[in-house]
């Protein structure tokens, strides 16, 4: 029942975006030029949501510089994808490399059978396998409860919002004090921090156990206090944690709790976990 609801209530956000962009062009549209101009406005803006609907993954993954990763060259991990998805009752999602050393992992895309999950050459070579594989769930999850959709329509969106101060020349630093925190607050507006401990939840139960996740969130953690990371802060969202330092443009656009809070939680599914670890 809890995940019905998760599903329609990210549905349904993404319907109000759409309905919601469409009833801002048709004002514009009417006040400029009455029914004729905004009837063409709302026509121009259904195609653009449906290019987005269609293409948006794409762009985000073109946003990260990923690839997409052959079967060929790592065919454990697209095992192990196909096993967890396979858990989940998903098709297999679209596997993608981030060529650079920062260990992180991102999914993006339209829903269950639109997806994609890109992982970086530097998590490959630090995480272990349990650790590797509750990140791959932790990201099937957000496939599975239709985040993916949510979260990667207000990256786009937002993210071109950011890339929009470029147009303004010598007035690029003005223009992004006033579109930054527009972008932001769009993105905090549609997605709640909440989604990432159902995300957690569901990734323990795909993979039995909620210690290689949560070991996981540590490593990351360690290794983005470690190196610095560059890249549009609007694409937060898309990881599974927040790899940006948490000041001046990237400190708008945290949309993930605390990587403390959400280890805390995933080490009560197994509260027995430290007595265990001493009989091992």
């Amino acid at each position: 029942m809890r995940f019905r609801v998760v599903v329609f209530w990210n549905i349904l956000k993404v319907w109000l975006v759409l309905l919601g962009g469409c009833a801002a062009l048709a004002a514009i549209g009417w006040s400029l030029g009455g029914y004729r101009l905004a009837s063409l406005l709302v026509f121009f803006g259904a195609l653009v949501a449906a290019a987005a609907y269609w293409y948006a993954d794409r762009v985000a993954l073109g946003m990260v510089g990923a690839r997409e990763l052959p079967l060929g060259e790592s065919p454990a991990l697209h095992s192990t994808l196909a096993r967890l998805a396979t858990a989940a009752g998903l098709p297999k999602p679209k596997l993608y490399l981030l060529p650079d050393g920062h260990p992180r992992a991102l999914g993006a895309g339209r829903g269950p059978r639109g997806a994609a999950i890109a992982v970086s050459r530097g998590l490959l070579g630090a995480a272990t396998p349990a650790e590797l594989e509750g990140v791959l769930a932790h990201e099937l999850a957000h496939v599975r409860n239709r985040d993916l959709l949510l979260q990667t329509t207000a990256v786009v969106l937002a993210g071109a919002l950011i890339e929009l101060s470029r147009i303004g020349g010598w007035m690029q630093r003005a223009l992004l004090f006033v579109l930054g925190p527009i972008a932001a607050a769009f993105v905090h507006l549609l997605l709640s921090p909440k989604r990432e401990f159902t995300a957690d939840r569901t990734a323990a139960g795909l993979c039995g156990s909620p210690h290689g996740l949560a070991d996981a969130l540590i490593r990351l953690e360690q290794a983005a206090q470690l190196v610095e990371f560059r890249a549009n802060p609007a694409t937060e969202p898309l990881y599974t944690f927040n790899p940006f330092a948490e000041e001046g443009l990237g400190a708008l656009f945290v949309t993930h709790p605390p990587v403390g809070e959400r280890v805390r939680r995933l080490r009560e599914l197994d509260p027995d976990w430290r007595d265990k670890l001493r009989a091992a």
